[in-house]
């Protein structure tokens, strides 16, 4: 395991590029920092894997909406990566109002020999220019790039909490609490709506959206998810505006369970479709879970993160714990799902197996190259075994939302507030 750990920074989201060779992440000031991966080197077998830093960048600036006399936040809620055309990477950015997008590009070369200007940059007098030369490329220290390549603003009344780019790779979503917006990649003056569910009363509203994400493969559907716990698959075919959904997933709740957090906890926090495009990965408070895009009735599986909190709902409602947004990926080959809890807690599970750890992302465990155990939570009055950790002992103060998969690896990255972690899985299986 490989640890990078920055002190004073909180972390607020994170992106594998479609290579894994980059790592980008946000934090709360809205600065994007891109971690890049090392090549092997033959000396040292053990270092490559390991991620530096090889870029950073100020994305978001604090603003000021002085129609709504609101300030708004620098954080950085999502980033995403478009595909590499060429040799530069582009990445999209968003704070709660305003998309950017970004062109980082290296630059290993500078001219040499202007026949019109001196060494400084300043213009020569022409009348003591009396031979032409012709200018050259010499090599310099590797610079790297960032520039703003265009900014996509004043499309969302209400806090930004998706982008996802199609897989056209022309277009992109940006999804607010009650509208969806495509955009085109090279037009920022208009996007078109694609789903409202703003009702004409705001007393009657009901839901909101909380995530959106396009299908990884057809470019004409996508699903969202709601506060109510539900999932619409949306196909852009059948409507301009995709109010009325193609699918709806919704799981049957049992009545013997309603309590009054019900509503709150099966809230969707996060749902990722599997690469294959065959299932999507849901979270909500207390679970998540994989369905199939064939069977809308009930998921196709169920994986419980923490149970052992359902005992503790009325005290996480009341330090907001309850509303905590976790995120949650696949590995490359949709066969492990990755989630985050407490205490620095995350948790994988083998949907072959049905085997399931929970590890923890904490300096004390993730010397370089140190081995993850295993950990275990003891239900409250339940047997507790040697090194089990009590639930009235987890600290809720530290908690895993953001979690990564590489695209193709077994190299995960975790953030853990204003830690980042990033594990790399040797030589054993996928579980430990």
């Amino acid at each position: 395991a490989h640890s990078d750990t920055t002190e004073l920074v909180e972390y607020t989201f994170m992106s594998f590029n479609h290579t894994g060779e980059l790592l980008a992440t946000g934090d709360k000031g809205g600065r994007v920092v891109i971690f890049q991966r090392e090549p092997e080197s033959k000396t040292e077998p053990f270092s490559q894997g390991e991620y530096n830093v090889y870029s950073t960048f100020q994305s978001h600036e604090p603003e000021f909406d002085y129609l709504k006399s609101l300030e708004i936040e620098e954080k950085i809620n999502k980033i995403r990566w478009l595909p590499q055309q060429n040799a530069a990477h582009f990445l999209l950015s968003t704070n709660d109002k305003t998309i950017k997008l970004w062109k980082v590009s290296e630059r290993d070369k500078r001219p040499e020999g202007y026949n019109l200007k001196d060494e400084e940059g300043r213009i020569k007098d022409i009348s003591t220019v009396t031979s032409l030369q012709v200018p050259v490329l010499k090599p310099m220290d590797l610079m790297v790039e960032v520039s703003p390549r265009r900014v996509f603003a004043n499309a969302h009344t209400y806090h930004v909490n998706s982008i996802s780019v199609n897989s056209d790779y022309e277009t992109y979503m940006s999804a607010d609490d009650l509208r969806i917006n495509l955009w085109h990649l090279d037009i920022t003056d208009r996007s078109f709506n694609i789903v409202d569910i703003k009702p004409v009363n705001m007393e009657d509203l009901t839901e909101v959206i909380t995530a959106a994400e396009f299908h990884p493969h057809h470019c004409n559907l996508f699903v969202y998810s709601s506060s109510k716990g539900t999932l619409r698959l949306c196909d852009m075919r059948e409507a301009a505006l995709c109010d009325k959904h193609s699918k709806l997933f919704e799981e049957p709740e049992d009545p013997s369970a309603r309590s009054f957090f019900s509503e709150i906890i099966s809230s969707v926090s996060d749902v990722k479709f599997s690469h294959s495009g065959r299932y999507l990965l849901t979270r909500d408070y207390l679970t998540a879970k994989v369905w199939d895009l064939n069977m809308e009735s009930k998921p196709l599986e169920t994986y419980q993160v923490h149970d052992y909190l359902r005992s503790k709902l009325c005290s996480l409602y009341e330090n907001d714990c309850i509303f905590d947004k976790f995120e949650c990926a696949w590995n490359g080959s949709d066969s492990v799902i990755m989630t985050g809890a407490y205490n620095n807690f995350f948790r994988m599970f083998d949907r072959n197996t049905k085997r399931d750890v929970t590890l923890e992302a904490s300096r004390e465990s993730s010397k370089p190259r140190a081995v993850l155990k295993p950990r275990r939570v003891c239900a409250a009055g339940g047997k507790r075994r040697k090194d089990d950790i009590s639930v009235d002992s987890l600290d809720f103060t530290k908690k895993i939302l953001h979690t990564a998969w590489h695209p193709t690896e077994n190299i995960i990255a975790i953030a853990a507030t204003n830690n980042l972690y990033i594990f790399q899985d040797k030589l054993n299986s996928e579980m430990h």
